[in-house]
């Protein structure tokens, strides 16, 4: 094995983790995988052997790509970054595959990452890489270009805010199933009650349709969503149970093809948020293969 073979065989070591801290950072696979091919091109370049921390130093790496990637996104981009749903990880109700668990490590929802998106790019980094993988603030301080204590107020300000916004989701899948179901059956049954039951009386629901007029919508508020969802109560298409993020959801399809994507996050035995994917585009380059 010759030395950049096993460079390129260190660097494989590292790769799932590095999507994961580019996953959350982004909210998008394709730019995730694109971060992580520029940290390894830097590497390519680099002396590893002055590297005594390799992981630490991948890290750093593709934090300060992800960095730039969002600055870069947000200049160029006419629609608001939060009304956009982050690419959702789809699997069958049987489990997570293991590249998908590696990018899943320690979950992270769809409305985590919604709420993420609300973040500065040095909010976003600094929570990402210090709340959700323990990096230190000295080592996030040069990314973001600030102090180590200016860093830690950015992620303070970060965790105030995912803090306020997302709720704590109940880890028992049949359980986050069992709502779901007692949701679907209240919908397609018209049961209004039934419905608000079991909804949070702060639930939020998001669709986003793509870029569209009026391809983003956000509704609040038990008795609106419970509105909402009474259109399902006759739906033109079959409703497949799956994951999204490791969390309880619903893919609807319709001739062959995916009509919508529900993923649920609940609570407290309630659901508290629906994140719903319906934009044709970017569900027709979803692998669903999984759901049989």
């Amino acid at each position: 094995m010759d030395e950049r073979e096993f460079l390129a065989e260190r660097f494989e070591d590292h790769r799932g983790h590095l999507k994961a801290v580019a996953y959350r950072m982004l909210g998008s696979l394709a730019e995730a995988d694109d971060a992580v091919q520029e940290a390894w091109l830097r590497l390519s370049r680099t002396d590893a052997d002055a590297v005594q921390n390799l992981g630490g130093w991948l890290t750093t790496v593709v934090g300060r790509v992800c960095m730039d990637m969002l600055r870069s996104r947000t200049s160029r981009r006419e629609t608001p970054l939060d009304e956009r749903l982050p690419d959702p990880v789809v699997s069958s109700v049987d489990g997570v595959d293991p590249e998908q668990r590696a990018v899943l490590a320690d979950s992270v929802g769809l409305a985590l990452l919604v709420v993420l998106q609300s973040l500065t790019p040095a909010e976003r980094l600094a929570f990402v890489l210090h709340d959700l993988f323990a990096v230190p603030f000295e080592e996030i301080a040069p990314i973001v270009g600030r102090s180590p204590a200016a860093s830690r107020q950015l992620a303070s300000r970060a965790r105030r805010r995912v803090r306020g916004s997302v709720p704590v989701p109940e880890r028992d899948l049949a359980r986050q199933r069992e709502v779901v179901e007692a949701f679907q059956a209240a919908a397609t049954g018209g049961d209004f009650e039934a419905l608000v039951a079991v909804l949070d009386p702060d639930v939020v629901l998001r669709a986003d349709q793509g870029a569209v007029p009026g391809g983003w919508r956000e509704v609040r508020g038990a008795e609106t969503v419970a509105r909402q969802a009474l259109t399902f109560r006759h739906p033109p298409y079959e409703l497949t149970p799956a994951l999204v993020n490791g969390t309880a959801a619903v893919v609807a399809v319709s001739h062959g093809r995916p009509f919508s994507l529900l993923a649920f996050t609940v609570a407290d035995g309630r659901i508290a948020a629906i994140d719903i994917l319906a934009d044709p585009e970017r569900l027709a380059a979803l692998d669903l293969t999984s759901l049989g």
